[in-house]
């Protein structure tokens, strides 16, 4: 199982009723079960490595920021997280944030990075755009297709 596969399977758990989901595909195994608080799912996986390690995902122990679809639909784009990980706006903490409120940003061009499992993945935009409102500080966890930039499109 690839990390897209896993992926999806982490959105359709996500989006069912589902409290607890186990998948073994020979020596790959997964199981995901949701806590008690709303909204957080425990993800555990496991695959042969050389070594046989453990790779746990990392759990979401603060609530997401809640952002209200009314304001964001009157001010602009919202560009959402393409996985569950940490935000970082900049590539170091030394380092100038890749964007800031006002920035014109072209397609292509870095927004952030997201960090899972330890994999840091930069997150590009789709279209040219001027950043209205950068929803999510600096080191906060982030859920799949959770709304992290109000955009203008340009």
């Amino acid at each position: 199982m690839d990390f897209k596969d896993i992926k999806e399977l982490i959105r359709v758990f996500d989006k069912s009723e589902l409290n607890k989901l186990k998948v073994k595909e020979g020596e790959f195994e997964i199981s995901m079960q949701r806590g008690f608080e709303s909204g957080v799912t425990t993800v555990t996986t496991s695959a042969p490595v050389v070594q046989a390690a453990t790779i746990a995902a990392p759990v979401v122990t603060s609530a997401p920021v809640a952002v209200e679809t009314a304001s964001v639909a009157k001010s602009g784009e919202v560009i959402n997280s393409p996985m569950v990980g940490t935000y970082y706006a900049s590539p170091s903490p030394e380092s100038p944030s890749f964007v800031e409120v006002g920035s014109t940003v072209k397609k292509g061009q870095t927004l952030c990075i997201l960090e899972a499992m330890k994999i840091m993945n930069e997150v590009e935009a789709e279209f040219d755009c001027k950043i209205l409102e950068i929803l999510v500080k600096d080191g906060s966890p982030v859920e799949y297709d959770m709304p992290i930039f109000v955009v203008e499109k340009l």
